[in-house]
């Protein structure tokens, strides 16, 4: 396994972050986004979230992203959530366990009180157990809350983590 780095994104990540992101969202099992992201709508959609970051190799490759933004407004803008991508040459190296620890320390440093993932397919079974143990308590099962590419519906099950050290 190489060593990873998590750290803010930049500009000049951007074209590898929208490779990885449409890739996800290509395969339709685990993001609800249909739309592929471009060069311009990707470089304005990672600049407006609260929080951007990308997982490096060291070799300098790009293996990864998060997102970081609030899940809702007003007296709920306390609660952050996130997505997370990792690019199918480079998974099952726990660059996906990297990416939420950073987020999870990066969720308090923005200010928010609590992680929440609202739609993590219950097939999704290594997410599950990732989220689990790093202490993220399963909220429910929401019956066919997910449309599959192939258009079959899946159970999703929300998350969520209050996150120490905000007051």
């Amino acid at each position: 396994m190489s060593k990873i780095i998590v750290r803010k994104y930049e500009e000049a990540d951007v074209p590898a972050m929208i490779e990885i992101w449409n890739e996800v969202v290509r395969e339709g099992i685990a993001f609800p986004q249909e739309d592929e992201l471009t060069a311009q709508t990707g470089s304005a959609f990672f600049a407006s979230q609260t929080y951007s970051a990308v997982a490096e190799n060291e070799n300098g490759t790009v293996v990864g992203l998060y997102i970081l933004h609030p899940n809702n407004v007003g007296r709920c803008a306390h609660i952050a959530n996130a997505s997370y991508a990792v690019s199918s040459h480079y998974r099952g190296q726990h660059i996906g366990e990297k990416l939420v620890s950073d987020c999870i320390a990066r969720t308090s440093l923005c200010g928010f009180r609590i992680l929440q993932f609202n739609a993590v397919v219950e097939s999704n079974t290594h997410a599950r157990h990732l989220y689990e143990r790093l202490g993220f308590t399963q909220l429910g099962t929401i019956p066919h809350g997910f449309r599959m590419k192939d258009g079959h519906f899946e159970n999703i099950c929300p998350y969520y983590k209050e996150i120490v050290g905000v007051s």
